[in-house]
């Protein structure tokens, strides 16, 4: 069975074998104690292949709740679950801030489509001054709370609302801030988005980091300067390869 995410980024799902499919868990409270007990009760703690430092609460094969579909996944409140992996994009960047430490070390870092926060870990592990962490999910800040729990820094998890237009979620930061955008080129309307905000903010003096696996729509307009580049190790069933060539980029005027 092919079951792809709405936006395209992960790839095969594999068939869900018969005693899994008899019975969801019951619907998830909207609630952050209720996000909290689920991705406890359904994680494991996992190092990312290409970022061993860290420890992250993360989906594996363990739990088959993470062969369901996106329609089942919707039936107990469950919103495309991009939260519960270490993408190549995230552990990219995590594994150039770690290498370059003196990058984070003292700045504001905004951390925008966190996921599972595994960039804005790094970036406090580095010894950043604050992490902001922040995505459209509820689930998925949840789980960044965690993760950086797990590896004792802190970060400030914020929910991105509806609408709310990207420059805005930067504020007035000074000195300027840190921007990281990992794996966030996935999809046409939020690669235009991002590719307009980081322009904007590198105009306004701030330093805005890419990690991308050359998804489909990462801009090749020449507003990406190359920095480093790593073969990282990924999940099959996820990326329909067991590597996948990821590298950062620097927003460039």
């Amino acid at each position: 069975m092919e079951v792809r995410l709405q936006d395209g980024r992960a790839g095969r799902r594999m068939s869900p074998a018969p005693a899994e499919v008899a019975g969801l868990p019951k619907p998830i409270g909207p609630d952050a104690a209720s996000r909290r007990d689920f991705i406890l009760a359904n994680t494991e703690i996992l190092s990312p292949p290409h970022v061993p430092e860290l420890r992250l609460h993360l989906a594996s094969e363990a739990f088959g709740l993470w062969r369901r579909t996106e329609e089942e996944l919707q039936q107990i409140g469950l919103p495309p679950p991009y939260w519960a992996f270490a993408w190549a994009g995230g552990q990219a960047l995590a594994r150039y801030l770690l290498d370059n430490q003196d990058i984070a070390r003292g700045r504001t870092v905004i951390d925008i489509g966190t996921g599972c926060g595994i960039a804005a870990i790094a970036a406090a592990m580095c010894g950043a001054a604050s992490v902001a962490a922040l995505d459209i999910d509820p689930f998925a800040l949840t789980a960044a709370n965690l993760n950086a729990e797990l590896n004792t820094v802190a970060i400030a998890a914020r929910i991105i609302k509806p609408g709310e237009e990207p420059k805005s979620l930067i504020g007035s930061h000074s000195p300027a801030s840190l921007i990281l955008l990992g794996d966030v080129f996935y999809e046409r309307p939020l690669a235009e988005r991002m590719q307009a905000f980081g322009k904007a903010a590198v105009a306004d003096g701030h330093d805005v980091l890419v990690g991308d696996p050359s998804r489909a729509y990462l801009p090749a307009d020449g507003c990406l300067h190359e920095i480093a580049s790593y073969e990282v190790p990924v999940t099959r069933a996820l990326e329909d390869a067991e590597i996948r060539r990821s590298r950062v980029f620097r927003f460039v005027r």
